[in-house]
């Protein structure tokens, strides 16, 4: 049994402008011209002809890049709008995680608030006054929910938003990039509730831009590019295709673009321990960074640096040829490369920025960036995994190993 199901969708806008008007609304609607008689030039194909289905309590994560239609499908499916062809048909109560709060008034109490937006969402009176102390206690306002909204921070309004929505008990959720906003302990509570929907059952679809979230949550994602399906199946395949395209893309526009500059960066990769590119790796594996490099004339001293981000934009490493003490000069083709015996990060998603500069920091050509993928079978938190071992004195010692070399 489906859960979702997406049929051939379009979903079209009109790009707004004075050169074409009609008489009255009424006019342009009986005659079918509001869309029809428009140039393309005039219209955007937010999703052009997108079909997928979600079987009933299965998790699904739709990615992409910005633009792709990602949010435009998770308003049709939650019926903010309808499509402009195909079908959409949702079983089951529907709760979205979408604009939380959008039906907040601010010069009114939490409690009322709480009262409204979940009659809004479908449950009668009596069930949220069975669930009121749940719904306050999940968002941390026991000590506000009598103040008025507009008194509360973007952080209070967007918990009890989340708190409201979430404990509406639905057949379905709809996640949009919603714990991009709270704090981090908020966030694990968010994550746990996901958590416990999945175990219960329930279907939940995520829209986000963390890959991380998608390879811990879903069991099938699809990639959205430019208002088309790409790829759908197993996140960890869906995601290797995005960030592979993702790479090939950032590569070819920089191909493109005719640089002045003396030295030119062509192409970065990682070489795995075995001599191959990849873009994938085991968390504490030998890897290298090589770039090719180009200069036109003798460069006799630029300084090659890198820097290693998270998922969250977050600077894990950075180093370049200075600091470390080595100088070089280039000339013609050549290769630059940073060996790393060992990569002790975390399991998830990174970023690799590889730029030039002259000794006097003056930039020689912008950053060239590849992605790619750190795995562990170890759930561990943070960036850095460095070899640890637990040690006990006394007491009843334990068996089972208990820590990474």
């Amino acid at each position: 049994m489906n859960a979702i199901e997406v049929a051939d969708v379009r979903k079209i806008y009109r790009r707004y402008g004075r050169r074409r008007h009609f008489g009255t609304l009424k006019s342009a609607l009986l005659s079918g011209r509001l869309l029809a008689d428009l140039r393309p030039d005039e219209v955007l194909e937010a999703l052009a002809g997108v079909s997928f289905t979600v079987a009933a309590g299965q998790s699904f994560g739709i990615i992409g890049r910005n633009g792709s239609g990602k949010s435009t499908m998770l308003k049709l499916i939650a019926g903010i709008g309808k499509p402009t062809s195909g079908a959409v048909r949702v079983a089951g109560r529907v709760s979205a995680l979408i604009e939380l709060g959008a039906g907040f008034h601010p010069e009114i109490s939490g409690r009322e608030n709480v009262f409204i937006n979940g009659m809004m969402l479908g449950l009668s009176k009596r069930d949220i006054a069975a669930r009121f102390d749940e719904i306050v206690a999940f968002a941390e306002l026991e000590d506000f929910i009598e103040a008025p909204v507009k008194t509360y921070s973007s952080g209070m309004y967007v918990r009890l938003g989340f708190a409201v929505a979430i404990n509406v008990d639905p057949d379905v959720l709809l996640v949009d990039e919603v714990l991009a906003v709270g704090d981090q302990a908020f966030t694990h509570k968010c994550l746990d509730k996901f958590a416990e929907f999945r175990r219960r059952g329930r279907t939940v679809l995520i829209v986000t831009h963390s890959l991380d979230m998608v390879t811990r949550f879903c069991d099938e994602a699809l990639w959205l590019d430019a208002g088309r399906a790409r790829l759908q199946g197993e996140p960890q395949h869906v995601i290797d295709a995005y960030l592979s395209d993702v790479t090939r893309s950032e590569q070819g526009q920089q191909a493109l673009t005719p640089s002045p500059r003396d030295v030119r960066i062509l192409d970065v990769q990682l070489i795995d321990g075995d001599g191959r590119p990849c873009t994938t790796i085991a968390s504490g594996d030998p890897v290298s960074v090589v770039a090719r490099v180009h200069a036109a004339t003798l460069q006799p001293d630029v300084v090659f640096g890198l820097g290693l981000f998270n998922a969250d934009g977050v600077r894990c490493y950075a180093t370049d040829t200075s600091v470390d003490g080595r100088r070089f000069a280039v000339s013609g083709d050549a290769e630059v490369g940073c060996v790393f015996a060992r990569l002790d990060l975390v399991a998830g998603f990174y970023t690799l920025d590889f730029t030039v500069r002259r000794r006097d920091g003056t930039p020689v050509d912008h950053e060239h960036r590849c992605t790619f993928r750190v795995a562990s079978p170890i759930q561990d938190a943070g960036v850095f995994r460095p070899p640890h071992q637990w040690t006990m004195t006394g007491g009843q010692t334990d068996t089972g190993g208990g820590g990474a070399d």
